[in-house]
């Protein structure tokens, strides 16, 4: 799989949820683009991934 332009191992199956979760993302500080197209808040649970899947994942900062 490829996350933000590397390479990243996928690690057997799992849910979008479940990767971010793995790789320490705060979900609701996250937007999440698969294979080209945003992935809604309400489907990370269920969106499944494989090791074919290109993910762009922008992290929301808060500050001044």
């Amino acid at each position: 799989m490829r996350v933000n332009g590397a390479d990243m191992p996928l690690n057997g199956e799992c849910t979008l949820k479940t990767f971010l979760e793995r790789e320490g993302y705060a979900i609701d500080r996250v937007a999440v683009e698969k294979n080209g197209e945003i992935v809604p808040k309400a489907l990370y649970g269920t969106e499944p991934l494989t090791e074919t899947d290109r993910l762009e994942i922008v992290s929301f900062v808060g500050g001044g």
